[in-house]
């Protein structure tokens, strides 16, 4: 395995803690971790990136204000900051557009928002999240667990709006039983990226919403393989 560099953004009162995996090419993703106990160690554990790193691709990846080594309180941020976290993350860390970004649950909404601002040639979602705007801008809490757990409140997202207008490669993957994410929302995201360059899902059987990569690692490897080779050719 190549070395971990290990890196600190600062970020308004706090220190970013993140870190980069480099690989042998030039191929590169940055990776947005999901809500919950979540931080950039799952991608590790779950052997995502490591297999990403011996197929060619580097990481970068960073634990959000409230995850990990970060730490701090969840009540400091929002999905907002959580964009403007990952902003200020490709700022100092340079990261060369176009990008590949790839997002989990909640990151996979921050990765749709980061479009808005980059050129992103590749997106990964994985079990991705969707959210109404009214609980954009809400710190972490309990009105913001009230906004999102309205029936349906992810109808009205703005993720469809703005995946209207993204050009690069869409790869969705999405687990089958899926206690968190209805598949109506990976198959409407497909369906809203009407210019993408190329769309793919992926529905992996068997798995739930916190368990896909390692079950699959563990016990299809050739189902495995076929995954991170998506992953790999997304936005090349």
């Amino acid at each position: 395995m190549q070395a971990i560099e290990s890196f600190d953004v600062p970020y308004e009162n706090t220190v970013l803690k993140g870190d980069f995996l480099e690989s042998t090419s030039a191929s590169h993703i940055l990776l947005l971790h999901g809500a919950g106990v979540s931080s950039r160690a799952t991608a590790m554990r779950s052997g995502l990136r490591p297999a990403l790193q011996q197929r060619g691709v580097a990481t970068t990846s960073f634990d959000c204000i409230g995850h990990g080594d970060t730490g701090g309180a969840l009540l400091d941020s929002s999905l907002s900051s959580r964009t403007r976290q990952a902003e200020a993350v490709i700022a100092a860390r340079k990261l060369a557009e176009p990008l590949v970004i790839c997002g989990t649950s909640m990151g996979a909404y921050n990765a749709i928002r980061l479009t808005q601002k980059y050129q992103v040639t590749g997106l990964i979602l994985i079990v991705p999240g969707v959210y109404t705007p009214a609980a954009y801008g809400l710190p972490f809490g309990p009105q913001f667990s009230e906004v999102i757990r309205r029936d349906r409140s992810w109808a009205d997202s703005d993720a469809w709006s703005i995946l209207r207008k993204f050009k690069g490669d869409l790869l969705v993957i999405a687990a089958e039983h899926d206690a968190v994410i209805p598949l109506e929302i990976p198959d409407r995201l497909l369906l809203s990226a009407q210019q993408a360059r190329s769309r793919r899902l992926r529905v992996v059987a068997g798995t739930d919403h916190s368990h896909l990569f390692p079950l699959v690692a563990a016990e299809r490897p050739a189902e495995f393989d076929a995954l991170m080779t998506m992953m790999v050719d997304c936005g090349r």
